[in-house]
């Protein structure tokens, strides 16, 4: 594993969530994410890493919850998800050796297959749990981010820095 992982770039549906929809009769959608992803996500941030999301559908509940968790990059609707990720690259400026990619489904593998580490759920396809380097134990949406990312701290050698305001 490369351990200097700059960037950890996510899925939405399927990953951050268990991949239901609720669509309102307004047509509005809710999303519902866990809070223990959310709280490692700001764990990761804290250590001066940085975070975007790659979701193909556009919901405004994602919007907020990025914004809620200081998302450095946020990429909604984004049906070319490579074409994205290249976006990723030269906005970032953090080359695809050092990032990290968890996706569940076919329309990540391009990405999984471009990233310095490619990661995924433990109900992600076949396919996608093939290739992964890291399949987590959980599943999208029940905190599959947040042992992803507590996995990257140990390897990278930042578990103990991470842990430090926990551990007074």
């Amino acid at each position: 594993m490369n351990s200097d992982i700059k960037l950890l770039a996510m899925d939405v549906d399927g990953v951050l969530t268990d991949g239901g929809i609720i669509v309102h009769a307004d047509g509005g959608e809710s999303k519902k994410f866990h809070v223990h992803d959310g709280a490692w996500i700001r764990i990761w941030r804290r250590q001066g890493l940085q975070t975007a999301i790659i979701t193909g559908r556009h919901c405004h509940a994602v919007g907020h919850r990025m914004k809620d968790l200081e998302i450095d990059y946020v990429y909604q609707k984004a049906t070319d998800k490579i074409e994205v990720f290249e976006r990723l690259l030269k906005e970032s400026q953090v080359p695809a050796a050092q990032i990290a990619y968890i996706g569940d489904d076919v329309f990540d593998l391009p990405v999984l297959r471009r990233v310095g580490f490619a990661a995924t759920v433990a109900d992600a396809l076949v396919d996608v749990r093939e290739m992964a380097d890291y399949v987590t134990m959980a599943q999208g949406g029940h905190g599959a981010v947040g042992e992803l990312i507590r996995y990257l701290l140990k390897q990278m050698g930042l578990w103990e820095k991470a842990m430090e305001r926990y551990q007074r």
